[in-house]
């Protein structure tokens, strides 16, 4: 194929996952911290399918995240068990977590604009 189309497919699929997955653990967060598990747990609230999600990206967005200053982890050595690693979102998280909602509404709103367009094309289409 020419121009690139049908290449990278999977990383382009993994980079939106990424994407929309980073603002729905950082929603997550700042309703408590939480460990890595917990918040795998937590994805099907947003539309993941946990059956064919793979655990290492929220473990990859996490250390992203920390990374940018959005999240602080710390080890929990009260748990039972192996000892976790628990998140708590960074007040630079909920900045930009905040800003992610308004990008989100301004992209919903296109596609709701795009979507209306496209029916009313297909209504005069049909006449």
């Amino acid at each position: 194929m020419r121009g690139g189309r049908g290449r990278g497919k999977g990383r382009g699929r993994r980079q939106r996952v990424m994407s929309f997955l980073k603002p729905c653990l950082l929603l997550m967060l700042a309703r408590g911290e939480a460990h890595g598990y917990s918040l795998l747990d937590g994805i099907d609230e947003f539309g993941f399918d946990r059956e064919r999600f793979d655990p290492s990206l929220i473990y990859r967005a996490l250390r992203d995240m920390e990374d940018f200053g959005w999240v602080y982890s710390r080890w929990d050595d009260e748990s039972q068990g192996p000892r976790r690693r628990v998140y708590q979102i960074l007040p630079e998280g909920e900045i930009r977590l905040s800003e992610w909602v308004i990008e989100l509404r301004r992209t919903r709103d296109e596609i709701d604009a795009l979507l209306a367009a496209y029916e009313h094309n297909q209504r005069q289409n049909d006449k």
